[in-house]
């Protein structure tokens, strides 16, 4: 019998998509390529991987390790930090005196923007311990794991646009390493979810500030429209959403009305 390659990288990028909403429908080729030393390794064809895959639960993990990109790194897109710092964060002094604020990372990654968002608001002054609560979630489990170790390698681009007073004030000198400081680790919670999880709002509770920047470029406008759906939900009202400078959900959800600044714009749920 002969199998068709594509057709398979199809059947393949389909379950890839019911499953994360991550989209390889139109890019077999560069599927194969993410794959091809994994199947190498393993012995098998593309048809042969797609059943184990299905069978094999911990092959899951490895197979969004390998199609997911990761690349990240501290204080990154200055322009809405600096806008998150200085007119979002006063917003929720009061507020947090009796109600914990709460912020949630989508897609965080390895770790370096919920990090960032802890040394910011530290760095602002305006809240007392224990008053802020990082939600910080990724599906793919292995930068999961070192994000939670706080530990980054001094010659690695996560410190490429790292201000220079900051390493003293949130880095503990660690050899090789810089380790985030144990004040910020604690401010943040790291947890493993699908953003197409149909049970995302329990999943997550209610939350004040949504982070979910560089990731809609992943997926398709049917999963965007189900994930933006679920942020709307997420978000009390007044709250804000923070994409990416190239990123945008006009005319995707009519709840949020658009901030903008001059060098930044952002979403704010209405209400």
């Amino acid at each position: 019998m002969i199998i068709d390659e594509q057709n398979c990288l199809g059947d393949l990028a389909n379950y890839i998509y019911d499953f994360c909403g991550i989209n390889y429908k139109k890019n077999l080729n560069s599927l194969k390529t993410k794959l091809e030393a994994r199947i190498k390794e393993l012995g098998l064809t593309i048809w042969e991987y797609f059943g184990y895959v299905r069978m094999e639960p911990k092959e899951w993990d490895i197979l969004i390790e390998l199609i997911t990109v990761n690349e990240t790194y501290f204080f990154r897109e200055e322009n809405l930090l600096e806008e998150f710092k200085n007119a979002i964060l006063p917003q929720y002094i009061n507020f947090a005196d009796k109600n914990p604020l709460r912020i949630w990372s989508a897609a965080c990654s390895t770790g370096e923007e919920p990090y960032t968002i802890g040394m910011l608001i530290e760095d602002s002054g305006l809240f007392k311990d224990n008053t802020v609560q990082i939600i910080a979630t990724d599906i793919n489990k292995k930068v999961l794991e070192k994000a939670k170790s706080g530990l980054y390698k001094k010659n690695s681009l996560s410190f490429r646009r790292t201000p220079k007073d900051v390493y003293d004030k949130f880095f503990v000198d660690y050899g090789e390493y810089y380790k985030v400081k144990d004040k910020i680790v604690d401010m943040v919670e790291f947890r493993r979810i699908n953003l197409l999880d149909n049970d995302l709002e329990k999943k997550i509770g209610m939350c004040d500030i949504i982070f979910c920047r560089n990731v809609f470029i992943y997926f398709d406008e049917n999963a965007i429209q189900k994930i933006v759906n679920d942020f709307y939900k997420i978000l009390n009202p007044g709250g804000y959403l923070l994409l990416g400078h190239a990123e945008t959900i006009t005319g995707i959800h009519n709840g949020f009305e658009v901030i903008h600044k001059p060098s930044v714009f952002y979403y704010k749920r209405k209400g």
